[in-house]
């Protein structure tokens, strides 16, 4: 996954209000968004290669998301698969902050990763190009492909767009937060990071929603958190630039409400 937006404690119907774009080379097999059938008590979107998820929930009540540090120069080419990361969580009994702290003296292993884990307690970070662990406050957070809170011109842009959505004087407007989750408009190249891919790749990767021949935004998702503790997840399956689209709508999948 490459974007994720996080308003915590920013809402009076809402503990969290979370969305997010996962992009990924189009070739990659995949699953939707789905009660896995080995594993119960995830809900999670799949990665069909080597079985875990970019971003799911658990019905104990866990959250768990995934972005990779743009770094192409350091990528390990056995390096264990950073989505078995998020699935391990969501299976963890423990507290959020320790199952990051374990991962601390083996974090090394793996190919770069930013890992956003919690329950309805709190929200924890771990970057393993970016530090020690951290609690997440209160307040509005961007991640896509560097650090927390990294301001990035997609960052910038997609948290500006939904703080525009999310009001507290307004109902939570989840079509409006997919819509934007679609914005295609790149950066301009002046405000482009130098991540090491070159300059046609950060223009093809600038934008909140991607769109390449091979890489894409595979999909977006929207999660809520509300003060019941009743927790809504959906998700919205993107087609490929050169899939032909007609007769083929986009996919919703919605899981919800799951008492926490």
């Amino acid at each position: 996954m490459c974007l994720l937006l996080l308003g915590y404690d920013v809402h009076p119907e809402a503990m969290w209000i979370i969305a997010a774009n996962r992009d990924e080379f189009y070739h990659r097999a995949t699953a939707p968004l789905h009660g896995w059938e080995d594993t119960p008590d995830i809900v999670a979107g799949r990665d069909l290669k080597d079985g875990g998820t970019w971003m799911g929930i658990s019905r104990r009540g866990r959250f768990a998301a995934l972005t990779n540090y743009r770094d192409p120069a350091s990528l390990q080419p056995n390096a264990p698969s950073r989505g078995m990361l998020v699935r391990d969580f969501l299976l963890f009994d423990g507290h959020p902050a320790s199952y990051l702290e374990a991962l601390l003296p083996v974090m090394h292993r793996f190919n770069g990763f930013n890992l956003v884990v919690g329950d309805a307690s709190g929200l924890f970070y771990l970057g393993n190009r970016c530090g020690s662990m951290q609690s997440i406050p209160s307040g509005w957070h961007a991640l896509s492909n560097h650090c927390i809170d990294t301001p990035w011109p997609k960052t910038e842009r997609a948290l500006m767009r939904l703080r525009e959505i999310v009001r507290p004087d307004r109902s939570i407007d989840v079509q409006a937060i997919f819509e934007m989750l679609t914005d295609a408009e790149p950066a301009p190249d002046n405000r482009l990071p130098d991540t090491g891919v070159g300059l046609e790749w950060e223009r093809i990767l600038s934008p909140i929603f991607i769109q390449s021949p091979t890489y894409g935004t595979r999909s977006s998702s929207v999660v809520l958190l509300n003060r019941k503790r009743q927790v809504f997840f959906w998700e919205r399956t993107h087609h490929p630039l050169h899939q032909e689209k007609e007769g083929h709508p986009e996919a919703i999948v919605m899981v919800g409400p799951i008492q926490w």
